[in-house]
């Protein structure tokens, strides 16, 4: 990894790189994920998950840039060979990172120049506000890492109304970057077909996975419930990141406002206070709705707000992933 010894964040502590506000200082890509990583690694040795591993598996011979704290001397010793400890995890995981670039996932309040301080300062896609999307790539580029570092195999699919960018799994550390820069590209202007989607990426996959959907999910009920039905079909374990913004979950707008759909509806003048009530039933239902559809499939669900601290997110997909190994074996 590059030195940001040099970066304005890098006085900080490193769990703050996992700070929406702080991310959204970085207008480079490539160097936030980079801050992302940073604040993965300080975590991970500070958290009760350090390792993830919990049964030793087997050996694999040692290569540039492994963990050398992970190396084995018992078996250097005997066999002045150098080994690495392999453990359960780490033998039977494909992780497939499903993100959304969907019209709707541009969407964002807390303004890049709010998160800085700095003024009327924007990402390097143009956008002036922390996105749904922005939110979505930071947990994707981190997990990505994460499962990387363990030597799983990980791979990428955008998706709006089809598959729009794809990486292919690979358990090298190396498919970080391309992972990266796919999720730097897109762009967000398009309407969503979650069941099209889903079929696209079953076409492509033949092995059992864990498929991590990180999206808005603005799509009937049912459809993302049959959507997933295909999921469990075919074998796949899958964890949901339903992540919207804050004044999607609150609807706090007070003055009269007009509300322009992102994929394509009509602009709607909108008195907020007439209709919050309304809303927010409606959203709490929705929200219900897909958590339901998500669980009665045996798959996890989380509601993750964008704009707040990505570490307790990261804390929840280690403890689902740990869980469903361990379930798996004791099976």
């Amino acid at each position: 990894m590059a030195d940001t010894s040099n970066t304005p964040d890098a006085a900080r502590d490193a769990s703050l790189y996992l700070h929406p506000q702080t991310l959204a200082r970085l207008k480079s890509f490539e160097l936030r994920a980079k801050m992302i990583v940073e604040g993965v690694m300080s975590g991970m040795h500070r958290s009760p998950y350090q390792g993830f591993s919990v049964e030793f598996a087997q050996h694999r011979p040692y290569s540039p840039g492994d963990d050398i704290r992970r190396l084995d001397w018992k078996v250097y010793a005997r066999t002045d060979k150098l080994q690495i400890k392999q453990y359960q995890q780490e033998t039977n995981l494909d992780l497939v990172l499903m993100v959304d670039n969907s019209g709707s996932m541009a969407f964002g309040s807390l303004p890049f120049a709010q998160a800085s301080g700095q003024g009327s300062q924007t990402g390097s896609h143009g956008r002036e506000n922390w996105t749904k999307f922005d939110h979505a790539t930071a947990m994707a580029a981190a997990m990505a890492y994460i499962t990387l570092h363990q030597g799983d195999r990980v791979g990428l699919m955008t998706f709006a109304d089809e598959i729009t960018g794809m990486v292919d799994r690979s358990g090298q550390r190396s498919t970080w970057r391309p992972i990266v820069e796919t999720l730097s590209t897109q762009t967000l202007d398009q309407p969503t077909s979650y069941g099209r989607v889903i079929d696209q990426a079953l076409a492509k996959i033949s092995n059992r996975c864990l498929f991590v959907i990180i999206s808005d999910l603005f799509e009937d009920p049912e459809t993302i419930r049959s959507a997933l039905a295909r999921l469990r079909h075919r074998g796949h374990d899958a964890i949901i990141f339903q992540v919207l913004d804050e004044s999607e979950q609150s609807f706090t707008f007070q003055e009269s406002t007009i509300f322009e759909g992102l994929e394509g509806e009509e602009r709607v003048r909108v008195n907020p206070r007439a209709i919050r009530e309304s809303y927010l039933e409606v959203m709490h239902e929705h929200l219900q709705a897909v958590e339901r559809a998500t669980l009665s499939f045996g798959f996890d669900y989380q509601l993750v707000t964008s704009g707040k601290w990505l570490g307790p997110t990261l804390a929840q997909f280690v403890a689902q992933r740990n869980a469903k190994i361990k379930k798996g074996k004791s099976g």
